[in-house]
């Protein structure tokens, strides 16, 4: 349960959850099947293995887990049925079908297809840190982390968070290459440069010396950096983006081998204990940044 990803959020002002009401709040939308005619459901499940508690938490962090299941109904097999359905009655009437009717045929077909659908399911992880009043969602994408933030925002009534970087921080992160990187942050070999204009032009560079000249020839003539390939204090390397969007998270050995002499059979324990190493790194590194982009 490594985050591989952080979408991170910081709140407006302090804020604090109901422990005594937590569970409550989160039984209101906890995981449930889909049922036979819906596409699909989403709720909160436990982060642990055959538990009923619906979080976790440690030393002010909250590890919550967003879990959806949808029913896999590829539009090309409803295409195709109602495509043999129209054929058929045009052939028997002698008339074109319209296309109210068209969609009547479709919702029927979808209503007898969906109960026969594969399910797939996913779960989206997060945690928040009431200490450092920061959110971090183990997300790739915006709409991921927007369902997990408006799914918890439902269940205890309020989440006042704004991202934690309001505006590009691609000058900042071009100059990490120009001139010179922060205390602790050591470039690696891959980035991702775009230009200003409207042409928009992207260059990828992977497996590359960021300071030879042919690299830096891109920025000299106006190219800002849009993501950049780092390595924090020997504790994790990823990527980071011009929006503060964290990906391809992976932790040294140096911090996972803490947990290390845990048997495996103990299944619970070991997602403790990661969760709580794991949580602890990501909240300093957040902090981190904070620090180095000079962000309220």
């Amino acid at each position: 349960m490594w985050f591989k990803n952080i979408k991170a959020f910081q709140f407006n002002n302090p804020f604090k959850f109901d422990d005594e009401k937590l569970q409550e709040q989160l039984e209101s939308m906890s995981f449930r099947p889909c049922s036979s005619q819906e596409i699909a459901s989403m709720g909160f499940t436990s982060p642990f293995h055959k538990s009923e508690a619906l979080f976790h938490k440690v030393d002010n962090r909250y590890w919550f887990v967003l879990k959806k299941q949808e029913r896999m109904l590829p539009a090309s097999v409803v295409n195709a049925e109602l495509a043999e359905k129209v054929a058929q009655i045009e052939a028997e009437t002698g008339s074109p079908v319209a296309k109210k009717a068209q969609q009547d045929l479709k919702e029927e077909i979808i209503f007898r297809l969906l109960p026969q659908a594969f399910t797939k399911n996913s779960q989206t992880h997060g945690f928040v840190c009431t200490k450092t009043n920061v959110v971090a969602v183990d997300a790739s994408s915006d709409g991921s982390a927007e369902a997990f933030l408006a799914s918890l925002r439902k269940v205890v009534g309020t989440l006042p968070v704004v991202p934690l970087a309001k505006s590009s921080q691609q000058d900042a992160l071009t100059t990490w290459i120009m001139k010179d990187a922060p205390a602790g942050i050591e470039l690696l070999d891959e980035a991702e440069f775009k230009s200003p204009s409207e042409d928009a032009a992207i260059i990828r560079c992977k497996a590359c010396d960021l300071d030879a000249p042919e690299v830096l020839a891109h920025l000299q003539s106006g190219m800002l950096v849009q993501k950049l390939s780092v390595a924090w204090q020997e504790r994790l390397t990823c990527i980071i983006a011009e929006d503060l969007s964290v990906k391809r998270i992976k932790f040294t050995d140096m911090v996972k081998e803490q947990t290390q002499d845990i048997p495996k059979d103990e299944v619970n324990a070991k997602l403790d204990a990661d969760f709580t190493l794991m949580s602890a790194e990501l909240v300093e590194f957040i902090a981190a940044l904070k620090e180095m982009f000079e962000l309220e």
